[in-house]
């Protein structure tokens, strides 16, 4: 397999989640600018659409979607626990957290990733998600991670996120202005997430060696 990726981008949570696992991916990375694979491919020749992660499997089938992706990586190793068993109630719960950070989270920065081209909506924009983090802050009182009592393919894409409005990326393009700094339960999941081996070596890796959340 394959995984095609931009460095900081939300492709980091397929990353985090193939080191996770122990699994034999060759990285491919792109450059956000050039759209350009560190071999020199058109990445637009491989997904039309310009955006990462992508996963080629070992076929030449790819996915593209992120949280399809991120499932696909669990189910490969179904044993590590990244994702509940297929068809379980626990399951159709995970996917409800992905679907909540892809469409509330994820679409939520987006703006605030072009602020000059967003202009007034950045008004808008920033409580909504701030609420959103809110709601995620209080839902960490009630377990140690994202979606249960052990860390899964959520909290691997939440911390990608997360990392745009909060870390300190060393070469990141991906910056929003927003302080999460009053979300203390987030604060703590975040330093115990970023402090895991596979999450260690994705940063490293992708060349963000200081992901510590503002304080």
């Amino acid at each position: 397999m394959k995984l095609y990726y931009i460095p900081a981008s939300c492709s980091l949570a397929a990353h985090i989640v193939i080191r996770e696992l122990g699994l034999n991916v060759e990285l491919v990375k792109v450059d956000h600018r050039t759209h350009l694979t560190a071999q020199g491919q058109d990445f637009y020749a491989i997904n039309e659409l310009g955006y990462a992660p992508v996963l080629e499997l070992a076929d030449g089938r790819r996915l593209r979607e992120g949280v399809v992706i991120l499932q696909y990586l669990a189910d490969q190793v179904p044993e590590a626990g990244l994702a509940p068993s297929p068809h379980s109630f626990e399951r159709y719960r995970l996917q409800e957290w992905l679907a909540f950070l892809a469409s509330e989270i994820h679409k939520g920065f987006i703006p605030l990733l072009y602020a000059a081209q967003a202009g007034e909506y950045l008004q808008t924009v920033r409580p909504k998600l701030l609420q959103r983090f809110a709601w995620l802050d209080r839902q960490l009182a009630e377990r140690p991670f994202v979606a249960g009592e052990r860390f899964s393919v959520a909290d691997a894409y939440l911390f990608a996120l997360v990392g745009w409005g909060s870390a300190h990326w060393l070469t990141s393009y991906y910056h929003a202005d927003i302080a999460l700094d009053e979300f203390v339960r987030l604060r703590c999941w975040y330093e115990a997430v970023r402090a895991r081996p596979a999450v260690i070596g994705a940063l490293q890796a992708e060349g963000l060696g200081c992901s510590r959340m503002h304080s």
